[in-house]
Parts: C-alpha cells; structure tokens; sequence
C-alpha cells in the first residue's frame, strides 16, 4: 500500500507532485499491458490531470484510486477509437457508393418544406435520412447527447411533416387553378 508522504505538502501543487511521483510508473506499466504504446501514453497524460480532482484522491492509498481513473480512460479511448474506425469505413462507403452531392428533390413540396426549415434542422434531417445515422452517432458528429439529437430530430420531423402539408396544400391549389 502505496501513501502520500506523511509530511503535509505546503500547497496543492506540491501534493498533486507528491502524488504524480508516487502513481506515474505503476500507471504507466499497467496502461502499456493493456493497450498499444501510443494509446497508453495518451491514457497517462489523461489519468494525470488528477490535479482537477486532488481532494477526491485518498490520502493513504491513491493507486487504486488512479487505476480506475487510468481503467476508465483507457474505456473513453477505445471507445473513441472503436467510433473512429466505424466512420472511417462508413465514409468510405458512402465516399465510393454516394455522389457527393445531396440527391436531387424531385418532389417540389418536400423541397419547399425544406428550405423552410432552419439550416440545423435541415442538417439533422440529412444526417438521419440520406446518411442513415443513428441518434448516438449523430451525437458524436453534433457534439451533444443523443438525447439531444433525439428531441431535435424528433421536432424537426414534426415541423417538416407541418411544412411538407402546407407545402402539398398549396402546391394542389396552384394545381387546380391552373
């Protein structure tokens, strides 16, 4: 069991320096076991940040403690990694099988909806319906919670249903009367 020095460090500098000279080599090693060189070295920088959570790190056995902070980084990172590998490959998909355009809009109602909405709503439509993503990959890309994406694309499609009937309505009246 690994502690502080007993000494009281004069300021939280020289703790958090105590604490990343007691823990930087054990997390090391056990970051490098677990996943490759580059990975490890980001997982360490990542656990480090400790100083943002000092008080919250034991005084009298701070490794386990680092460890699953250093556990849960290295999560994030595959994680990450996993995420980038599926949108590399779905890129490169949709970059060989797509046109890079949008498809053309043959329906003039839908593309009057369209251009009603907001250019947000219009992107989330896109990255739902032409990209087929999923509300958590959408997230990714947007930066904010799927649950987000999950509200917005929920009254986008609700507000493109409104538009695209006014849209229809109108464009039968324009119809009838010629």
């Amino acid at each position: 069991m690994e502690t502080l020095p007993q000494s009281e460090p004069t300021s939280r500098e020289d703790r958090f320096l105590a604490l990343a000279a007691l823990v930087a080599a054990p997390l090391r090693r056990n970051a490098v076991r677990r996943t490759d060189p580059d990975t490890a070295q980001d997982v360490l920088a990542e656990t480090m940040v400790l100083w943002r959570r000092l008080d919250d790190v034991p005084a009298d056995d701070p490794l386990p403690w680092c460890y699953a902070v250093a556990r849960r980084c290295l999560a994030n990172a595959q994680r990450a990694g996993r995420r980038r590998a599926r949108l590399v490959e779905r890129i490169a998909l949709y970059r060989d099988s797509q046109p890079v355009q949008d498809p053309p809009l043959v329906d003039d109602a839908l593309h009057t909806a369209l251009a009603k909405l907001s250019d947000g709503e219009r992107e989330l439509l896109r990255l739902w319906t032409w990209e087929q993503l999923e509300p958590r990959e959408i997230a990714v890309l947007l930066g904010i919670t799927p649950n987000a994406v999950s509200i917005r694309l929920h009254r986008a499609k609700k507000k493109a249903a409104i538009l695209l009937e006014e849209s229809e309505r109108t464009q039968s009246t324009v119809d009838k009367n010629r």
